[in-house]
């Protein structure tokens, strides 16, 4: 049977019934006493239909019951309200349930950062639904209307798949979750004391960093006390050296001649370390011989990934070095060769970029080669030119050369960014949608309840075409349809990667935009590595259909993670 729906009780039971194709019940409701029951005593079903895969699917893991497909109800809801111009209102079934009926519509919990990897007994439950309100028949209700507001899309078809992909992507964050990263915690401890040195009782910074600090100040002046931890003391000082600075970010102080700027630049790299990945990172985050967090697809605007403690999408370089697999096993490390360039010769259907991107070969080369004076360097800036919205410098010369050869690939961008200064919804090749003026046009790298040294200031809020924060979101826009697209093949590969491994131990343990990690024994690596490009040629296929678009994924055996760099 194809796909059943399936809702949990109160008191711990399930109850499930089959669907036909328009989302209504085909045969009578089955009570179970667990979900992992359900699900192995109906090995026929091809789709779970559920509320929320976060919520519902790791405790089917830990009873060692995996499932092929899902389709979750609440990130359709949310891919469907951006889709119909309604982005960030509430997504939860009880939400989506009262605006069937037309019953105030509850808000969304807030989502809250975990302090470690331990699950917490006071985390938010679930959005309740009335007490008159049937779990399962809410679920059938909102599912068969969800199925109706997709087949009323201008391209139903690219939407249905970005629903599935979608879920997809939240079967693999589960698992990814409840596998976890391979992690050295004794490599981790040397490292940063190979980094940081020593750390002083009483909890003050380790040794290198209180060097560090006393050699910035020094560099002000005999008797002077500067705080490097704090931005706002550090362009103070500088003010009073004749230096004027509007921030503390690492590019704008490379532009300063001052003795203080090598050891400030230092420290700030070591200090991201030290309190995003230091000893109290280690002693949270590292259980077992495993980092765990929770992932979050579709976290972003884009549709990109984020992370929900632990900083798992920020990980240092450095740090890669603890990331090492068990004996007997490997790493299967892939990243996909210049991704968005890719994207955009796909659903640009620009013939030249198209041709261009072909091969497995470097892309910017092959763009040389047809003009920017055969200069690689020029190729790549004014094809990201492009993407990102140069408006200034080479870039723009560079990229009038780039709209003559790929006109089609140049006016994709263009009216992306032109859609988005007027206010339009922009959408990706499947169907994601951008927030509408005014909303959260922005990419977050910080993740939920994160810090960062250098803070980003916030976007500007859109306003009428030709003002500023009119150019910055037609900018976003450019990108997102890009981005975002990008994103939408990252989701599919994952899904044909996650079935391509079905049979093996190995496991899917991280993964970021283009870069996909798979722990495994070492007899199963080899068929790993020719598992991993395979998927990214059959998501480029499924995403954009039928092109000369190569996506290649250059798959590296390896012990430790950071050997595949």
């Amino acid at each position: 049977m194809g796909r059943w729906a399936v809702a949990e009780y109160a008191d711990g039971s399930v109850r499930l019934c089959p669907l036909d194709e328009r989302g209504r019940a085909a045969g009578p409701v089955v009570t179970r006493p667990s979900l992992d029951e359900a699900v192995r005593s109906h090995p026929e079903v091809a789709r779970w239909v559920w509320r929320a895969t976060g919520a519902v699917y790791p405790r089917a893991l830990r009873s060692g019951v995996r499932v092929a497909r899902c389709y979750d109800v609440e990130a359709a809801e949310a891919l469907l309200l951006g889709h119909e111009g309604r982005y960030g209102e509430p997504r939860s079934l009880s939400a989506a349930w009262a605006r069937l009926r037309g019953l105030p519509v509850p808000e969304d919990p807030p989502l809250s950062a975990p302090a470690s990897a331990q699950p917490s007994l006071f985390e938010a439950g679930p959005v309740p639904l009335p007490a008159d309100a049937d779990p399962l028949q809410a679920l059938m209700e909102v599912y068969a209307g969800q199925l109706a507001r997709t087949d009323a899309a201008e391209h139903p078809g690219r939407l249905r798949l970005l629903l599935a992909a979608e879920s997809a992507g939240m079967l693999v964050a589960a698992e990814m979750r409840r596998a976890g990263l391979p992690w050295r915690a004794d490599i981790h401890r040397g490292l940063l004391a190979e980094l940081l040195g020593e750390r002083y009782p009483g909890g003050g910074e380790p040794r290198r960093l209180a060097e560090l600090a006393e050699r910035i100040s020094r560099a002000f002046g005999e008797g002077v006390t500067v705080r490097p931890d704090l931005p706002a003391d550090i362009i103070r000082a500088f003010s009073r050296a004749g230096i004027r600075l509007s921030s503390t970010r690492s590019w704008e102080l490379g532009a300063v001649e001052h003795p203080a700027v090598a050891p400030l630049l230092e420290y700030k790299k070591l200090y991201r370390i030290y309190t995003a990945h230091g000893w109290s990172w280690l002693r949270e985050w590292v259980r077992d011989g495993r980092f765990r967090t929770e992932y979050l697809p579709g976290g972003t605007p884009t549709g990109r990934w984020t992370s929900n403690g632990g900083g798992a999408l920020q990980i240092p370089r450095v740090m890669r070095r603890a990331v090492v697999a068990d004996p007997g096993w490997r790493l299967v490390v892939a990243d996909a060769a210049q991704l968005e360039p890719r994207v955009l010769a796909a659903i640009s259907r620009d013939r030249g970029l198209m041709a261009a991107a072909g091969g497995e070969g470097d892309l910017y080369t092959a763009l040389a080669l047809r003009g920017f004076s055969g200069d690689r360097a020029h190729a790549k800036l004014a094809l990201l030119g492009a993407i990102y919205g140069q408006t200034s410098g080479d870039g723009l010369k560079h990229l009038a050369d780039l709209r003559r050869r790929f006109p089609d690939a140049v006016a994709y961008v263009d009216e992306a960014a032109r859609a988005g200064e007027e206010g339009r919804l922009v959408r990706t090749w499947l169907g994601r949608t951008c927030p509408p003026a005014g909303g959260d046009g922005g990419e977050e790298d910080v993740e939920p309840g994160g810090r960062a040294v250098d803070e980003e200031e916030p976007g500007p809020v859109p306003g009428p075409r030709g003002t500023p924060s009119a150019r910055a979101r037609g900018r976003f826009t450019r990108n997102f349809v890009v981005q975002g697209s990008a994103a939408e093949w990252a989701l599919l590969m994952l899904a044909a990667l996650r079935r391509r491994l079905t049979g093996m131990r190995a496991e899917l343990v991280f993964f970021q935009h283009d870069e996909v990690i798979v722990h495994c024994p070492e007899g199963e690596a080899t068929a790993v590595a020719e598992a991993v490009p395979a998927a990214g040629e059959e998501a480029g296929r499924a995403a954009f259909g039928p092109t000369p678009v190569r996506f290649p994924l250059t798959p590296a055996v390896v012990e430790c993670y950071a050997d595949a760099k």
